[in-house]
């Protein structure tokens, strides 16, 4: 079911840059583009696309391709993610688990690749009870 458009601004940028990069996805697989913008607590956005692999286990997802570039630039704290899909699927196991690492409260926003919300949760709401470093023996 989608939501009416947002008039936020910064909802607004992350989709049209989420939206954009699922151009530069690299999919002769699934032909399934996925873009994804994450967006660190000072405002900094990186964007993501899934890039595939003839070795499968190889391919990376866009929200892992967003948090890597982060990480490797220095940020670590984020509050935003948005991903679009053809049909506003959700982040895999994998990414979630990822995410968790940073940002467990993060708020999520699924959409397609036309820009329509169909969800609007956190992080934490997609992977109820995740395992994240504070679960870790110290």
């Amino acid at each position: 079911m989608s939501q009416a458009p947002t008039s936020d601004p910064i909802i607004q940028q992350a989709l049209a840059a989420a939206i954009a990069v699922t151009q530069h996805a690299y999919i002769p697989y699934s032909n399934y583009p996925v873009g994804a913008a994450l967006r660190t607590v000072d405002g900094i956005f990186f964007s993501g696309c899934n890039i595939e692999n003839a070795s499968y286990p190889a391919t990376i997802c866009a929200e892992r391709t967003a948090l890597v570039k982060a990480v490797s630039e220095g940020h670590r704290q984020f509050d935003l993610l948005v991903v679009v899909t053809k049909n506003a699927g959700s982040p895999c196991g994998i990414c979630r688990q990822m995410l968790y690492e940073f940002a467990p409260d993060m708020r999520v926003i699924l959409a397609d690749l036309n820009g329509n919300i169909t969800s609007d949760t956190t992080l934490s709401g997609l992977l109820p009870d995740g395992f994240g470093p504070n679960r870790l023996p110290r």
